[in-house]
């Protein structure tokens, strides 16, 4: 004797088939939210206690990401500059603007100015400056074009599928030791016949471990 009539079993087979596109477009959805600028703070402008141009001090004026980021290339951090690294230049021009009153007021009071961090990990990954310098990774590989940036922002996602891309095929991203700084280097030849060659002379290894990133 039938029980139930027999299009529940085509009513079963849809609903078992649409779950499973509901499942995997929420899947999607997620995926989509975890990546978007919203959850990460990519292409997001910080607004900083000062109102600093990368585009005009780095872009217009040609300075060296060095000259005030002095660490990056001993250390694992770049280095925040202090206070008098903008008043070897604002003691002389600009003197009287209101924009930089917050730069005299730490200069005359020793107290430091607190910027707001751009470029967060978190406290689990570890990451170093010098030695991803040292290999031939540019600045603009992870932080964009900063000399065309009146407000400073995170060019990318930071997360670690992004890290892994560059950790897994190095070849795409690396670029001679003597460009790392140059903003707009691009290179004369296919990137990857440079990149593979720069990765046996700089001895790039393809670490993945997760060891690498988290101590």
């Amino acid at each position: 004797m039938q029980v139930f009539h027999r299009s529940t079993n085509v009513l079963s087979r849809f609903s078992i088939f649409g779950s499973l596109f509901v499942l995997g477009g929420l899947v999607w959805a997620l995926a989509l939210i975890n990546r978007s600028p919203y959850n990460t703070q990519a292409r997001i402008a910080k607004e900083q206690p000062i109102q600093f141009s990368h585009q005009h001090h780095a872009g217009q004026l040609g300075i060296d990401c060095r000259y005030c980021h002095t660490t990056v290339e001993r250390t694992a951090y770049a280095g925040v500059p202090p206070t008098k690294t903008c008043m070897n230049c604002h003691s002389q021009i600009w003197v009287d603007s209101p924009f930089l009153e917050p730069v005299r007021s730490s200069w005359r009071t020793d107290q430091s100015i607190e910027w707001i961090k751009v470029n967060d990990l978190p406290d689990f990954v570890y990451f170093n400056h010098s030695i991803h310098v040292a290999k031939g990774v540019g600045c603009v590989t992870c932080h964009g074009r900063v000399d065309q940036m009146n407000l400073t922002w995170q060019e990318s996602s930071l997360q670690m599928e992004w890290c892994l891309g560059c950790h897994r095929e190095p070849e795409r991203y690396v670029r001679p030791r003597e460009f790392v700084f140059k903003m707009d280097w691009q290179p004369s030849t296919d990137q990857l016949t440079l990149g593979r060659e720069l990765v046996k002379e700089y001895n790039i290894q393809s670490r993945t471990e997760c060891f690498t990133c988290h101590r």
